[in-house]
């Protein structure tokens, strides 16, 4: 029986503070569960040409690490985009499945074998679901965070409760169904229209609880105009 291949993603803008010790936490938590599950694990960062050198230690460390491979773009084009240019390749290179994660820790790697246990098309580490929390946010971000949630989950259908974070482990022959090129979403709001066109698609989905952790290093590129640009996206998706 072939080895399932996992393709875990990361993308990068000026994570040099993070990098290297969540590739090397990646691999520590991969490893046993690669045995496990008689399964394969490539880490993937997609760096958008990080100012800090990022996709530049990526380069310099391949060597320690045979299964990093790094995708480099010419400019900082959108967290959606990136997540996109993965699926691609997560498909052209005929990966099983694809995780995708924070870089900043927010993600703890010590959730990627609960992640991979459950075999929906889509599995999300969930803040909302019974037994999952998010630790270190101020009162603001709770308050954006939930009314974007039940705003999209009401607009789209969405039948889960944590739709708009990232950190998920899909399926990439339900990847193969959705046309890239219709993607609108350009920011954060594309993991809520990934999932809405993957529900489209007849894709399961299942939350397991994680609990999310604000960075401690480097800074969020999350606002309130990258908010409010969400939501005009999600309108647009219903018209």
């Amino acid at each position: 029986m072939d080895k399932q291949r996992y393709l875990i993603v990361v993308a990068t803008y000026n994570e040099r503070d993070n990098i290297a010790p969540l590739v090397e936490e990646i691999f520590r938590q991969t490893d046993p569960l690669a045995r496990n599950l008689s399964a394969t694990f490539d880490l993937l960062v997609v760096d958008d040409n990080s100012p800090d050198g990022t996709g530049i230690w990526c380069d310099e460390n391949a060597a320690r690490y045979p299964r990093l491979k790094c995708l480099h773009r010419t400019g900082k084009n959108g967290l959606g985009t990136a997540v996109v240019e993965a699926m691609e390749y997560a498909i052209r290179e005929r990966y099983d499945r694809m995780i995708n994660m924070d870089a900043d820790f927010s993600h703890p790697p010590r959730y990627l074998p609960d992640l991979c246990v459950p075999m929906a098309d889509v599995v999300i580490g969930s803040r909302y679901t019974s037994g999952g929390k998010i630790l270190g946010w101020p009162w603001y971000r709770h308050l954006m965070s939930r009314c974007m949630n039940a705003f999209g989950r009401a607009l789209l259908g969405l039948q889960v409760r944590d739709i708009s974070g990232s950190y998920r482990n899909y399926a990439v022959e339900k990847l193969r169904e959705i046309d890239f090129s219709k993607i609108q979403s350009h920011g954060y709001s594309f993991f809520e229209e990934i999932l809405w066109r993957l529900q489209l698609a007849g894709a399961t989905l299942e939350e397991i609880p994680i609990t999310f952790e604000d960075r401690v290093r480097g800074n969020s590129k999350i606002n309130w105009r990258e908010s409010l640009s969400a939501v005009r996206t999600l309108l647009t998706l219903k018209r």
